[in-house]
């Protein structure tokens, strides 16, 4: 598995898993697949703004993940945090993609400067949260009935990593 920035040509891979997860899980709360001009467009999205989309990719070159991070909100006071997604394949789950793109992830984060990286897991998801965990990210709300799919109100988990120790925000980075 190689860990690595996304090309155009990962974009149907991309889309493939987005869309998996809309239709078969509450990880993403859209209730509409996407075509892949719509993942291209947001995978220019996100390169404008300066933010990685990585992917993993088995020997093939087949996308068996991807990882990115945004704003977390659109004011000027939280340009130091993002919020991030991570994705996996369906037949590809539980052999360590989501925590090899997540650490890539989290380093790439720092190397910007980012402070603070959010996460927003659907309270039930106990392997995602379990993940998090493990990368040092810290349950710090819930809110509880604000997404529904399936037929079924969602709680929504909120877990934050404090990626620096800098005691302000226009301290040096260490």
């Amino acid at each position: 598995m190689l860990i690595r920035d996304a090309e155009a040509a990962d974009i149907e891979g991309i889309a493939a898993i987005y869309n998996h997860a809309v239709a078969h899980t509450t990880a993403i709360w859209n209730d509409q697949v996407v075509d892949v001009a719509n993942r291209a467009a947001w995978h220019a999205d996100r390169q404008r703004l300066g933010y990685p989309v990585l992917v993993a990719v088995d020997e093939a070159g087949a996308v068996l993940g991807y990882a990115s991070f945004g704003d977390w909100r659109a004011f000027d006071g939280y340009r130091h945090t993002v919020e991030h997604s991570v994705y996996v394949r369906h037949d590809a789950r539980g052999r360590g993609i989501g925590e090899a793109l997540m650490r890539e992830l989290i380093a790439r984060a720092r190397a910007i400067g980012k402070h603070v990286m959010v996460a927003g897991i659907e309270a039930g998801n106990a392997t995602s949260i379990r993940l998090h965990r493990k990368l040092g990210f810290a349950e710090v709300g819930l809110l509880p009935q604000v997404g529904m799919k399936f037929g079924k109100w969602l709680d929504l988990a909120f877990l934050q990593l404090v990626l620096d120790d800098r005691a302000t925000p226009d301290a040096p980075l260490p």
